[in-house]
């Protein structure tokens, strides 16, 4: 196949990044090759190996995926997000046939995985040693390797590896999700949809008083509801961050198109993440004055003023 219908994700096999993927209509027709790192899924994409890449961004207990949030603030050239996926995320411990729990000394997971079985760890295996794998999957193929006793990871992954479940569903916070995103070459955004998000990532023009205040305000301005602020390190020096915000509504509604020209007179530099349907489908919050209709509204009075009509 060729890069226009191959689709790169943070692989190996077996990892919910997979799973979430999987629920894309067009991933039955692409190429999916799983990649060692969010970085590698990016690169072909980048440099036109691939169409896109597919790769998680945010989980509901951990916050931002810090890999994703960095390659898309500065990780090379510009990418634009175009659909999103919210994945409900459970454990299973998965075993070597025939381990029973006593015998679990070693367990494996992804970083982001920890806290979330943090405390069944605790009520089941306080004595086990946990140490970090590169991904769930990759945690299932060491134990598959004989280099930890058990890991943390989708019950799905069990089959690949030639392990056996030996606990399911587990999670210490209820309804725990991760969001995936599909990244892609910048280009124009898909049409409105009428339940949608918008991302951000901008730069302050300097640390004074009020910078932040100043780009929060465009937004309650024009009543676009932030859906998530974060703020990474830029690099250059203690204190030196960026900003990503998702909000509610597109680019091409009225009241967030002015809030991005707002953000490019105020910032030192802003980077369109783009605009793409929402996964919930939730309609956005809207305040009185706030449609399209008022902001036409208030230009034609305003053109009226110019003209001595009104």
């Amino acid at each position: 196949m060729s890069s226009a219908s191959r689709y790169t994700y943070l692989g190996p096999e077996g990892t919910f990044t997979e799973a979430a993927l999987h629920t894309l209509p067009e991933a039955a027709t692409r190429q999916l090759t799983p990649m060692v790192s969010v970085p590698a899924a990016l690169d072909p994409v980048r440099n036109g190996e691939a169409q896109a890449a597919f790769v998680p961004i945010e989980n509901s207990v951990e916050g931002g995926v810090t890999a994703t949030l960095d390659e898309l603030a500065g990780g090379g050239s510009r990418l634009m997000i175009y659909r999103e996926v919210l994945l409900p995320i459970a454990f299973a411990l998965l075993v070597r046939p025939g381990t029973p729990l006593a015998e679990v000394k070693t367990v494996t997971g992804h970083p982001v995985a920890q806290p979330q079985v943090r405390n069944w760890l605790a009520a089941h295996l306080p004595d086990a040693v946990w140490e970090s794998a590169a991904s769930n999957a990759d945690g299932a193929r060491l134990v598959q390797e004989g280099r930890y006793d058990a890991a943390f990871a989708g019950e799905f992954a069990a089959a690949t590896y030639g392990l056996e479940p030996l606990v399911t569903d587990i999670h210490d916070a209820e309804n725990a999700t991760t969001r995936f995103v599909l990244l892609g070459p910048p280009g124009r955004p898909a049409a409105p949809t009428g339940s949608d998000k918008t991302s951000v990532v901008f730069w302050l023009r300097g640390d004074q008083p009020g910078a932040l205040l100043e780009v929060l305000h465009e937004y309650a301005s024009r009543g676009v509801n932030m859906m998530r602020i974060e703020s990474r390190p830029t690099g250059e020096g203690i204190g030196q961050y960026c900003f990503q915000i998702d909000s509610e509504g597109h680019v091409q509604d009225r009241r967030v198109g002015d809030v991005l020209m707002g953000l490019r007179r105020s910032c030192r530099a802003v980077r369109f993440l783009g605009s793409y349907p929402r996964a919930d489908r939730q309609p956005p919050t809207l305040r009185s004055g706030t449609t399209d209709e008022d902001f036409v509204a208030a230009a034609d009075w305003l053109s009226r003023c110019l003209d001595g009509r009104d």
